[in-house]
C-alpha cells in the first residue's frame, strides 16, 4: 500500500511540535468531528503527516511526524472526567478513534497560513479552502513534498 500523507492540526498551547519532539510520540486524542475521524481510520502506519499550529500567532506548519500506530479506539471517550467524554460511546462498539503520531522534525520556523496562500503550487491543499476547519486531512503528496523541501531548502 503507497504512504499516504496528511495534515494534522493542534493548538500549540494544547498540544505542540516541541511536546511531540519531548514525549517523541503520542496519542492523537480527542478528535470529535466524524470526518476527521474517518481519516484517521484511513491512516497507516508509515503516513507522513504535516504538523499544523492552529489557533496561534501565526498559525502554520511547524514540522513532520508520521503515523507509528493505526487507528485505536480513543480513551478520552470512556473517561468521565475527560472534557472528550462521550457518554453515548460504549467499550465493546467505541465511537472515536485515534492514532499514535511519532515526531520526525521540526521546521526552522513555521510556514504560516498567510505564505501558504501566496505559494501558487500548493493552492489545491484542504488547509487553504474557504471555510475548512478540519482537524485531520488528506494532503497531496506533491503539495507534502514541495513545502518539506522548501522549509529545508531555504532553512525556513
Amino acid at each position: 500500500m503507497a504512504r499516504r500523507y496528511w495534515l494534522m492540526k493542534s493548538e500549540p498551547d494544547v498540544y505542540s511540535i516541541d511536546k511531540l519532539k519531548k514525549e517523541h510520540e503520542c496519542l492523537w486524542e480527542g478528535v470529535r468531528n466524524y470526518q476527521a475521524r474517518n481519516f484517521m481510520q484511513e491512516m497507516k502506519m508509515g503516513d507522513e503527516v504535516l504538523f499544523y499550529h492552529s489557533n496561534a500567532e501565526p498559525s502554520g506548519i511547524a514540522g513532520v511526524a508520521k503515523v507509528s500506530h493505526e487507528a485505536l479506539p480513543d480513551p478520552t471517550q470512556f473517561k468521565k472526567a475527560s472534557e472528550y467524554f462521550d457518554p453515548t460511546a460504549k467499550k465493546d462498539a467505541p465511537r472515536w478513534h485515534c492514532v499514535k503520531v511519532q515526531f520526525g522534525e521540526k521546521f526552522p520556523r513555521i510556514l504560516t497560513l498567510n505564505e501558504m496562500k501566496e505559494i501558487p503550487h500548493i493552492q489545491d491543499m484542504l488547509v487553504l479552502r474557504k471555510g475548512q476547519r478540519l482537524s485531520v486531512m488528506p494532503v497531496d503528496k506533491v503539495h507534502f513534498e514541495y513545502i518539506v523541501e522548501l522549509m529545508r531548502r531555504t532553512n525556513g
